[in-house]
């Protein structure tokens, strides 16, 4: 199948126009080598661990969550060079899909609400918010914990926990807090939590379960929709940074 006819299957799944205004012009096809696509592999970042395991399996198209670059650049680093010259040499297409996936339906907020089991599940522009059987943060961090093989850290001491809201990524920010307040939640899971978040979280218990573990389960469950959508042999490639915890 020509690249060219896998666009716009994509662009249904994820529209570019729920993008956040900061991906415009940073989504979507990144590298575009015009080719027939057999295979196709996924991933959440183009690490060039993805790009040579992409390679090994003879994959044509990489659809990835974070783009390889995202800033424009007037010069090209080895570090660049180095990523770009394994996709050019292997005929690797790049595709990415971000914010604009983080808000699709079945994307990865929709993926991390599942994973976490999540009911009487709401839609907001951003994340999500439902519903657990009333736990303490202690036990929601385990369930969280182990939902997602993932460490987590969290601040807040609760036993009242029953409405919580997931975002994928890194959306521990002072505006998506005041979101979470004003919709009565008491508990937050998201990633890349900050001093003045914490400080600010007022009685909303917060608990960081990683970048990598509130995304990549939704790239990870795109891999059976691009199959059936497509009819093209689609392989997920993980590559977890695998942070220590002492």
């Amino acid at each position: 199948m020509h690249l060219s006819n896998i666009i716009p299957v994509l662009e249904k799944i994820a529209p570019p126009e729920l993008a956040a205004d900061f991906d415009i012009n940073r989504i979507g096809l990144n590298l575009d080598l015009d080719n027939d696509v057999k295979k196709i592999a996924v991933a959440l970042d183009p690490t060039d661990y993805v790009l040579n395991r992409a390679a090994e399996i003879n994959a044509d198209l990489l659809i990835t969550h974070h783009t390889l670059i995202f800033d424009p650049v007037n010069s090209i680093s080895r570090t660049l060079a180095i990523s770009l010259q394994i996709a050019l040499d292997n005929r690797i297409s790049l595709y990415s899909m971000h914010t604009n996936f983080d808000r699709a339906k079945g994307g990865i907020n929709d993926v991390l609400a599942k994973r976490l089991g999540l009911s009487n599940v709401q839609e907001l522009d951003m994340g999500k918010i439902g519903e657990v059987p009333v736990c303490s943060t202690e036990t929601l961090a385990n369930h969280v914990a182990k939902s997602l093989n993932t460490h987590v850290q969290y601040v807040g001491e609760r036993d009242d926990i029953k409405r919580v809201m997931v975002f994928g990524g890194s959306g521990f920010r002072n505006e998506y807090l005041g979101i979470a307040k004003e919709h009565g939640v008491e508990a937050y899971v998201s990633s890349e939590l900050k001093h003045d978040v914490i400080r600010s979280r007022g009685e909303l218990a917060l608990i960081d379960a990683t970048h990598y573990a509130t995304e990549n389960p939704g790239m990870e469950e795109l891999c059976p929709r691009l199959a059936d959508l497509l009819g093209l042999d689609v392989e997920f490639i993980h590559h977890n940074p695998f942070i220590r915890v002492i």
